[in-house]
């Protein structure tokens, strides 16, 4: 699928270091055509800093503060204070961080920037896996999925992390999907618009995590939307709206068997995973 973009000029230009197909270096290029270079991010360990920078060498074409692991939603809020101290209100800050950075590791500055309802936009880039360390398995990996440390499957199921940050009451939390781009573009454009904490959850295929080919990376992201696996909806003011209603539907099957990382779930977990996508849609 062709999306047609405004010529605005990249967050990350060419010679960043990411995989062939990968959905990160696609979310950051999309947040670029929908915020515009009058951005600051804050990024922490993970794939997204480490693509763009390193050594002597960046392809961040904007200011870009590479933070430690726990800390991004925090320097976020400083960078804001400090701007705001200096009278500048036409400037997105950007707290931009992975799914370990954001609901394992990272989850009390994020929890704390949401209470404090900081006038930050918080976009968690979800390969559902830790990619940068080794391709562990951290809250945000789905139940039997294989990785590093679960060779036979995880045994827990994936943390609701949108369902988390609506719980603190803040103005906008959203769910998302590169491979439904204009979908993601709206959002990061409403989400500039408002005053306060906003959240946008994005899923960002890892091919290498998933074990898929590279050049599968979108038509498999997308079955995670059409199976019903991942919904896209947005929570405005505590007013939930699915944005995508996806048809034709595929079954959960189609899904979870084009990646080697649900190769150990047999037929009896497939439907049971098939049954609770229905109970949820019903």
């Amino acid at each position: 699928m062709s999306v047609p973009l405004e010529p605005v000029e990249p967050w990350l230009t060419g010679g960043h270091l990411a995989c062939p197909g990968c959905g990160a270096a696609l979310a950051i290029r999309l947040a670029g055509h929908a915020l515009g270079r009058r951005s600051i991010v804050a990024v922490p360990a993970s794939c997204a800093g480490t693509i763009g920078a390193n050594s002597l060498h960046t392809a961040w074409q904007i200011p870009f503060f590479h933070t430690l692991f726990e800390s991004a939603p925090a320097v976020a809020a400083g960078i804001r204070a400090g701007l705001e101290a200096q009278g500048i209100e036409d400037v997105h800050v950007v707290s931009w961080a992975g799914d370990a950075g954001t609901g394992d590791i990272g989850l009390q500055a994020l929890s704390a920037a949401a209470e404090r309802n900081d006038d930050i936009l918080h976009v968690c880039y979800d390969n559902e896996l830790a990619m940068n360390t080794g391709g562990q398995a951290d809250g945000a990996t789905p139940l039997a999925s294989r990785s590093s440390v679960t060779p036979g499957g995880k045994l827990t199921p994936k943390k609701d992390l949108p369902a988390i940050l609506a719980a603190h009451g803040v103005p906008y939390v959203a769910t998302a999907s590169v491979a439904y781009p204009e979908d993601f573009l709206a959002k990061l454009r409403k989400a500039s618009l408002i005053r306060g904490f906003r959240y946008i959850h994005v899923l960002a295929p890892c091919h290498v995590g998933w074990d898929i080919p590279p050049e599968q990376s979108i038509r498999v992201t997308r079955m995670a939307t059409t199976s019903g696996l991942w919904p896209l909806y947005e929570i405005e003011n505590g007013v939930k709206r699915q944005t995508v209603i996806p048809e034709p539907k595929v079954p959960v099957r189609e899904y979870v068997r084009a990646q080697g990382r649900f190769r150990t779930l047999d037929e009896a977990q497939v439907e049971a995973l098939q049954r609770w996508v229905d109970s949820r849609d019903a």
